[in-house]
């Protein structure tokens, strides 16, 4: 699958320049192309100097957490739950209390410690794949709720809002949550489709019961604060958990009498090799990626979807927000700047700028994600991972639209 969508990336961008210097004489969008390929070969070397730091230190403090017996702790206690979800995988197995972790670090917004956890439980769901290069279901399943970005504290939105001028910063804290919500549900009902897993089973229903009410007295409690009040709780549970996960770690080490500081250097040395290891990955999915924005044919798609929505006679306010959405999957530096392109054209508070927000924090960098995850274990036959990934973030979009014309239309 991997192998016909890199094919794909560079045959889609060498006809949309074709059709753009044929038809429209726009000879200048090679040399564009020639350009993204170098630019993206530079940046796929920054991010791995980035990752390179991030994993060692994270994964440093993971292995003390394991050495002190907490992901073993953690893994025994939702064995249950993921006997039903990931049959494949044994029960305590440490897999399943680092997955639990990478969750919890998305949901609270903590990326720079999930993303090393989340590769660190890749790597252990890998020893139970009777394949070197083809995904197992456990590992897809583990990829799809990941890229279906549940993120419960979207701080980052809030502050690019804030430094736009924004009266209210965290005006689409709801919209983001219901967003992401049937997102991560997207996600979680196609890949139990293709894997036949029993959503239905008591005790699946009972925790997925469970995280809704949970869920939905966090929402009730949070949108009952001042936009103020919102914000400086955002920020000090971010911080304050990421912190409190580190010092759990050190003093569950120190009791079970776990020398921290050797054990900190042997997770790190392997936060170096698992990091040196993703480069190749990153550096062909990050050139395709550059490749295809260069050559304009999601420039193309928009004004497509522009026409056929005018067409019908509906409102297209909500296609000046698509270009946040468009470019998501492939990178969220992109999206980013697309983000805040829209709330510097068409104000920070206007429907298209509120909704771009919500798109935003609603999905995720599919095609990074998968090549990061499973670059990191070798995998290069995705089987339906791309597709249930994709549809997830179509879940979130689409959401996102009906849920900012509900708040704000």
């Amino acid at each position: 699958m991997l192998n016909r969508l890199w094919l794909g990336f560079f045959l889609v961008a060498a006809v949309a320049a074709l059709a753009q210097w044929l038809v429209g004489g726009n000879a200048g969008v090679f040399a564009a192309m020639v350009q993204a390929l170098f630019d993206m070969a530079k940046l796929s070397v920054e991010v791995m100097i980035l990752l390179f730091g991030t994993l060692a230190l994270w994964l440093g403090f993971l292995r003390i957490a394991e050495r002190a017996g907490l992901v073993e702790a953690l893994a025994r206690a939702l064995g249950p739950l993921f006997a039903r979800l990931m049959p494949e995988v044994p029960r305590g197995h440490p897999a399943i209390g680092l997955i639990t972790l990478n969750f919890a670090a998305n949901a609270l917004g903590l990326d720079n410690a999930a993303t090393p956890i989340g590769l660190r439980a890749m790597r252990e769901l890998q020893t139970l794949n009777p394949s070197d290069s083809t995904a197992s279901n456990a590992q897809i399943l583990f990829l799809v709720l990941n890229a279906s970005s549940l993120t419960l504290l979207p701080v980052s939105i809030f502050m690019y809002r804030l430094q736009q001028g924004a009266s209210d910063p965290t005006l689409v804290f709801v919209p983001i949550l219901l967003a992401t919500s049937a997102s991560t549900l997207a996600g979680l009902v196609s890949v139990a489709l293709v894997q036949r897993l029993r959503l239905g089973d008591p005790v699946v229903l009972a925790w997925l019961g469970a995280a809704a009410v949970v869920l939905g007295g966090f929402i009730a409690l949070l949108a009952g604060l001042s936009a103020a009040a919102l914000a400086a709780v955002s920020s000090l549970l971010g911080n304050l958990v990421l912190f409190a996960i580190i010092i759990a770690f050190l003093l569950a080490g120190a009791w079970r009498r776990v020398p921290v500081y050797e054990a900190f250097v042997e997770g790190a040395r392997q936060g170096f090799e698992v990091a040196r290891d993703l480069l190749p990955y990153l550096v062909a999915m990050l050139c395709a990626v550059g490749v295809l924005r260069a050559s304009g044919v999601l420039d193309l798609a928009l004004d497509g979807i522009r026409w056929s929505v005018s067409a019908l006679g509906l409102d297209t306010r909500f296609v000046d927000a698509l270009p946040t959405a468009l470019v998501k999957p492939f990178s969220g530096s992109a999206a980013r700047a697309m983000l805040i392109e829209t709330m510097q054209v068409h104000g920070v508070d206007s429907f298209p700028a509120l909704l771009a927000a919500t798109m935003q924090g609603s999905t995720e960098t599919t095609f990074y994600v998968l090549a990061v995850y499973f670059g990191a274990v070798g995998i290069r036959r995705a089987r339906h991972a791309v597709g249930c990934a994709l549809l997830a973030d179509l879940v979130g979009v689409l959401a996102s639209i009906g849920v900012c014309y509900w708040f704000f239309g």
